[in-house]
């Protein structure tokens, strides 16, 4: 019935936002900004009708959740760096109908989710900043999915994307992108080295890691990526520990996605964290074989 038509791991940096302000930094990333626009332009063109992001700012404790609000409209100060975003104005539709249906489907597959379509939570800026450059006439509806996730696994992650492309494929009529909003790695700069490590990666160990990561993605190298995941994302500090990457690749096939990335935007330092927008192609996915099993589920005495 439905169509996943555009999947893609995109940076959020703050200073983006930052950019647009009259200062120092006005301008400075401009080239993130655009491959937002590009992102945004690309949906268009397939027919997107909603994007769903997988967003490493939405904090949980327990379980995944999706926020499906018929609408999103506020101001926006982040807590944690509110002088980089401070009365951000933002207002774009939601669909709440698409969300209680991916999380059905998760739920389903072994991996609880809840739907929350009567709420006064706004999303968190891993959705806002995406959506400033790419939404700005509000264009796409839009939802937003846990992916700072503290106490949950990998595995659960990864079947969390697959069951929801398939409730895209199986159940909605309509034509959906998925993005995975979460830097690579994630290592901040030291309280007070902030603006020297403005543009840089803060080290040389996760600058190699992470290019050689970008290398893989880009030659199409998804087992071997697929089975470091789990590693990779604590010892490159990954965003949200990558579950919006695990996300990303669930519903790409996990190990059997066989398409090869296209940067977008560049690999870019932020703050000492490893930034970038690149397109994972959406290719055909006949079943969920090689998905690993649901965990907590399994801890809970699940069949799946």
């Amino acid at each position: 019935m439905g169509k996943l038509a555009l999947a893609a791991k995109i940076t959020h940096v703050p200073s983006m936002y930052l950019s647009e302000l009259p200062g120092p930094r006005q301008g400075f990333r401009q080239e993130a900004i655009d491959g937002h626009i590009e992102i945004g332009r690309r949906c268009r063109e397939l027919g997107v009708d909603t994007i769903v992001v997988f967003d490493t700012h939405w904090l949980v404790n327990a379980g995944y959740h999706v926020n499906c609000a018929p609408h999103f409209k506020g101001l926006y100060t982040s807590n944690e760096l509110p002088h980089f975003i401070s009365n951000m104005a933002f207002e774009f539709p939601g669909n709440p109908a698409l969300g209680k249906l991916l999380a059905a489907a998760a739920t389903e597959l072994g991996v609880e989710t809840l739907a929350h379509d009567a709420t006064s939570l706004a999303p968190e800026y891993g959705t806002l900043v995406p959506m400033r450059y790419m939404n700005q006439d509000q264009h796409f509806k839009v939802i937003s999915v846990s992916a700072l996730c503290t106490s949950h696994y990998l595995n659960d992650s990864v079947r969390l994307g697959w069951a929801m492309r398939k409730a895209v494929e199986e159940h909605y009529d309509g034509t959906v992108a998925f993005l995975a909003s979460g830097s690579l790695s994630h290592r901040f700069a030291q309280n007070g080295q902030a603006p020297e490590f403005a543009t840089k990666i803060w080290s040389p160990f996760l600058e190699r890691l992470d290019r050689q990561v970008i290398e893989m993605w880009q030659n199409g190298e998804w087992q071997d990526f697929c089975a470091m995941l789990p590693e990779y994302a604590v010892k490159g500090h990954g965003e949200g520990f990558m579950h919006d990457t695990a996300m990303l690749l669930g519903a790409l096939g996990w190990s059997n996605y066989d398409a090869k990335v296209e940067v977008i935007t560049p690999y870019f330092g932020a703050s000492g964290t490893g930034q970038i927008n690149a397109l994972f192609p959406v290719t055909p996915q006949a079943d969920c074989s090689v998905l690993p099993p649901a965990q907590a589920s399994a801890v809970a005495g699940s069949r799946l």
